[in-house]
């Protein structure tokens, strides 16, 4: 089969097929016309390559993917669900995003969106909590959650590293998590940490009479990984936090699968997601990413900020959470919360730069069920942790009673500092 072979403009996909969207540019001293690279895409993924052979046979015709749309530079192909086994997401990837990024035909191309069919969905448990089952955990249901995570990223001590925690959580933070690179390094050891941080966490729990939970990075070789989550259920632990693309799409499968019977809330950190995912026109979209992490089953997943330091289109942000017209593939619905047959919707976390000054903007464009995780922007706080904890728990607090900040801040000093720096 030529690559032209593998486009049908008047293809109707089945409700079997898996629909990818791609976005894709010709080098210009390709000699294809732009069909002959869509078909290519389509055939280097699929049962195609650069020349006829003689090795095909009839039968693997109805194994072709086809490209079915065409419009200026976004393409939509079809792939029949026989080419994948159905609960095998490196298998997945390995086709639709695997060696056709390096055809030299090619000048961009980036993956920016895959619709599941529901036999290739039932395969997968998805989240084992989702929002409405952490809101449940932490028995708050009315506003976004208030997290932060240690700073100092790295360096700080055991006893430190628990007693910045201790600080968050008495100011008011819900949730306390480990940064990405912090592992179990030699001066702070991953198992002592997890038990001296939790024993602060009961502290905390008693003295304001809130839930409170640790996120500890249980990221490492796989078979170390569920040792970790091992222990960290053992200790009476409820959180688990991954670094989900550093780990890979294997190691993140068998570390939900062994969360089946540790029950432990699944926090998806997505570090490295840029190097694939900020250039508009090449690499593998942000959405993707996160409806591969749904499937797969992770409760609470990074979306980027909108606001604050870290890169993050406000249009693909939103998309992440609202329910806005940006798919490819879809009219409408949102990858963390769209209806998935028994798939539980995700937790979205934006984190990145932010201070409490960024609250009122957050809430106001993704509503209340987000998580908000402040680093500097709490321990940076003039007056220290406990304070930076007040300050972002009152710009919660005021931004649920639709008041302004600078109107809240006039009868909380700690709320006025924090504006006053940041601001």
């Amino acid at each position: 089969m030529k690559y032209i072979d593998f486009v049908d403009l008047r293809y109707k996909p089945k409700n079997t097929d898996l629909i990818c969207s791609f976005y894709l540019e010709k080098d210009e001293k390709s000699q294809m016309n732009f069909q002959q690279l869509a078909g290519g895409i389509a055939a280097e993924s699929s049962v195609g390559t650069w020349t006829e052979l003689t090795t095909e046979k009839p039968y693997m015709k109805k194994l072709a993917a086809k490209v079915f749309l065409i419009k200026e530079n976004m393409i939509k192909i079809a792939y029949p669900i026989e080419l994948f086994e159905l609960d095998n997401i490196p298998n997945l990837m390995s086709s639709i995003a695997g060696n056709i990024f390096g055809l030299k035909d090619i000048k961009n191309l980036r993956l920016e969106d895959i619709n599941f069919p529901t036999a290739m969905i039932k395969k997968f448990k998805g989240p084992v909590y989702g929002i409405q089952g952490i809101r449940k955990l932490l028995k708050v249901y009315n506003r976004p959650l208030l997290g932060t995570i240690i700073k100092p990223k790295l360096g700080l001590n055991t006893k430190d590293h628990a007693q910045v925690a201790y600080n968050a959580w008495v100011g008011g933070c819900d949730i306390v998590k480990d940064d990405e690179n912090l592992s179990s390094q030699s001066f702070n050891d991953f198992y002592t940490r997890v038990k001296e941080t939790l024993k602060l966490r009961d502290k905390a729990e008693k003295e304001t009479g809130e839930k409170k939970v640790y996120m500890a990075n249980v990221t490492a070789e796989t078979n170390e990984m569920l040792k970790r989550m091992e222990f960290i259920k053992k200790c009476g632990g409820e959180y688990a936090m991954v670094d989900i693309l550093t780990v890979g799409w294997a190691g993140l499968q068998t570390l939900r699968n062994h969360n089946s019977d540790l029950k432990l809330v699944l926090h998806a950190h997505r570090a490295g997601h840029a190097a694939f995912t900020r250039n508009p026109k090449h690499g593998i979209s942000m959405l993707t990413i996160a409806k591969l992490c749904r499937l797969i089953g992770m409760d609470q997943l990074h979306i980027g900020t909108i606001v604050g330091k870290m890169e993050g289109p406000k249009n693909e942000v939103v998309f992440l959470e609202e329910e806005i017209e940006k798919s490819l593939i879809r009219e409408k619905g949102h990858a963390l919360a769209e209806k998935w047959e028994h798939i539980k919707p995700v937790f979205a976390v934006c984190s990145g730069g932010l201070h409490p000054g960024h609250i009122p903007t957050l809430v106001k464009i993704l509503g209340k069920d987000i998580i908000i995780q402040m680093g500097g922007g709490i321990h940076g706080h003039p007056q220290g942790t406990v304070a930076g904890a007040k300050a972002a728990r009152q710009a919660v607090d005021a931004s649920m009673k639709n008041l302004s900040l600078k109107e809240y801040s006039k009868a909380h000093k700690e709320l006025q500092e924090a504006l006053d720096k940041f601001s």
